[in-house]
This record gives structure tokens, sequence and C-alpha cells, in this order.
């Protein structure tokens, strides 16, 4: 038999082996990131600015406020920005919209006692053609003696450029689903919204023909609630030029190799923006200047196996009958559930808010666009 001391030593030895992992680096602790993208489409666009935080550091970075930030075209107009928020510079939605074929390039100074100027590259907005279709397709995740029990959803993009100019395309999408709750409580039905968080780039620059099919815009597991009743998706479609489609494609393969290691865009990544007093210093982050097409998919089907969060085993917390007074005052309780027949008559109660009011997800207020899909369940 060994000695506890030791298993003692041992335990000590191997909680001693893990450590975090932060890699050396000679990148600058504070670094400008710039995120902005201009469009073709009536509205705001929106230039964010922050500074960067070393590796290795768990925290977001640091809004640039007090900016000067503007736009300038090949014909000589200048369009200022508005900071909003801190850090966040919008346009005019009034005043300013991209126009296909025009040049573009941002300007920013940082006022204040370190006052630098960053410039961008002029960039040309190029068109891009419409999405020619948005479909999905159900897919099997589970089987039980030959028979499915739970299934999610890929899907999918069409598109062309008849004119063969577009040869490089992003996508961005936002999502919105319906949710219901299983009682009859007055904020039982309510609208989730999200957004993409993966980077969806295609070159069709090796290509005779520029035509892509059964593009992978998304997978819907059936490990959330949103194709419990019904599901939209919004999907942006973005002209790219070269340049940019490498920066996207080298964030890509970054982002997937390591993950989560790293809390800042690495400077092999390229940036069209250059800081003017010290062309040596790095800037992070790209100024995007991108004609854009969108399209609309509705998913109204059942699919089995798909989670429910409100359980009764999760939102039911007791059932009183006969007008009993509710037990552990001291504790917040919701009705979920009320009777009186038959009798007795009885309140069913959660300790769960958002089992008794769907708005602790989302909010009531459906959509203006829900009801151009197929009819709810």
């Amino acid at each position: 038999m060994k000695h506890p001391g030791y298993i003692f030593i041992l335990l000590l030895f191997l909680s001693s082996c893990v450590s975090e992992f932060v890699p050396k680096t000679t990148e600058d602790k504070e670094i400008l990131v710039v995120e902005g993208l201009i469009t073709d489409q009536p509205g705001v666009n929106t230039i964010k600015l922050s500074k960067s935080l070393p590796l290795g550091t768990r925290s977001t970075a640091n809004p640039v406020t007090g900016c000067t930030v503007k736009i300038t075209d090949d014909l000589g107009n200048s369009f200022d920005l508005t900071e909003t928020n801190n850090g966040t510079y919008v346009t005019d939605a009034t005043g300013f919209q991209g126009v296909v074929g025009r040049f573009y390039t941002l300007h920013i100074n940082t006022n204040g006692a370190n006052n630098i100027t960053y410039v961008s590259y002029p960039t040309e907005m190029k068109s891009v053609p419409a999405i020619d279709s948005i479909y999905y397709e159900k897919t099997i995740i589970d089987k039980t003696n030959g028979i499915t029990t739970a299934e999610g959803c890929n899907v999918y993009l069409d598109t062309h450029d008849p004119t063969n100019q577009c040869k490089y395309y992003r996508w961005e999408y936002s999502e919105t689903w319906e949710i219901h709750l299983p009682y009859l409580v007055t904020n039982r039905i309510c609208w989730l919204s999200g957004s993409s968080d993966e980077i969806n780039i295609k070159s069709t620059s090796a290509l005779e023909e520029a035509r892509i099919v059964k593009f992978p815009i998304n997978y819907i597991s059936n490990e959330t609630d949103r194709l419990s009743v019904k599901y939209s998706m919004l999907v942006n479609q973005y002209s790219l030029n070269e340049d940019e489609y490498d920066y996207w494609e080298k964030l890509q393969n970054f982002s997937e190799l390591v993950g989560s290691l790293y809390d800042m865009i690495p400077s092999s990544v390229p940036s069209n923006i250059y800081c003017v007093d010290d062309p040596t210093v790095t800037v992070l982050g790209y100024f995007s200047v991108s004609a854009s097409s969108s399209k609309r998919i509705f998913i109204d089907e059942n699919f089995k196996g798909v989670y429910n969060p409100y359980t009764s085993d999760y939102c039911v917390a007791d059932t009183i009958y006969n007008g009993d007074s509710i037990p552990n005052l001291n504790t917040t309780v919701w009705i979920i559930a009320t009777s009186t027949f038959p009798p007795p008559p009885f309140v069913v109660t959660t300790y769960v808010k958002g089992c008794a009011d769907c708005t602790v997800r989302g909010t009531a207020t459906e959509p203006d666009y829900w009801d151009d899909g197929k009819k709810k369940h």
C-alpha cells in the first residue's frame, strides 16, 4: 500500500503542471483596432474604434473616444461621423450612402494629448449580385430503433454574377426565432434575435463562372429552441476586393487554429489602415467598402427532438390547492398556471421568472416582417 504522503506529493506535482500559456510576443500592448463597414444601402454606417489588450488578458478591448472621424470619396466629397456611444462613430443616415464604382477613404484623428492620424487606403465599392436563393435541408442527428428522434437543419445559399465581375464574397446574417412558453401566462409568446459570429467567405476567382451553389451559411442543431416554432434568417451578401478577401481568409484561418487563445487580431492579418505619423505603427482591423444585397428565409416545420428549456422538472416548483398560502415567503415565486375547474382549485408556482415571462429572454413585440413567412404552428 502506498503511503498517503506519496499520493499527496504526486497530486501536488500533477497540479503544478497545469498553467496558463501566454505566448511571447513583440506586439504593442495597446494597438488601435478599427471595425468598419460602409455599403450602398440606405441607413447608418458604423465605425468602431478600440484599443486592443495584451495577449492573455481576459477583458474586452477599450473603446477609443473623442476622435474626429470622416469618410472621403474620389470626387472630393467629405462626410463627418458622429460618436453615439463610446468608441462608436456613425454616418448621417440621410447624408451618406455608398455608390458603386467610387473609392472611399477613412480618416481618423485621435485628438487629445496624443494627436495621432490614421488613414485607410482608397477602396473601391464593387458591385454585388443578388442572392439567387436561400434554402434548408433537414439533417438526422439521432435514431432509435430505426426511427428518427432528433433533427437539425442546414441552411444553404446559391448566388451568381452574370457579369462575372464579383469574384469575392462575404456573408453575414441576423436570425430571429419565435418561442412559446408551455404555460398560459401573460407574456407567453416572444421573439429572440441573434447574429452570425463566424466568418463566411467564398472566392470564385479560380472558376470559369462566378457561380456559388449550396454554400453552407449556418447549421442549426437541436440543442437550442430555434426550431421549436418558427425561425427566420436574413442574409447579407457583400462584395469584396482581393485584398479584403485575403484579410478575412487569414482571420478565418487564425480563429480556427487558435480559437479563443488570443483576444486580439494578430498583426500578421493585414489591415488597409496605416498611421500617417509613423507608418511602422501596427493597426488592426479593416475598413470594409462593399455593395450589399440581402434575402430572407423562413423555416416553419416540425423538427424532432428540439431542446425544450421549459420542462416541468425545471419550471414547476410547487402546486398549491384550495387557496393555501404560497410557501417560502422569503423567496420570490411566480404563478405559471391557475385552475378553478375541476375542483379543488389550484395554482402552480415557479422560482424561475423566465418560465412565467418570456421577455426575460426576448421581446413580446412581433417583428414587422414576421407574417411574410409560413403561418405559425
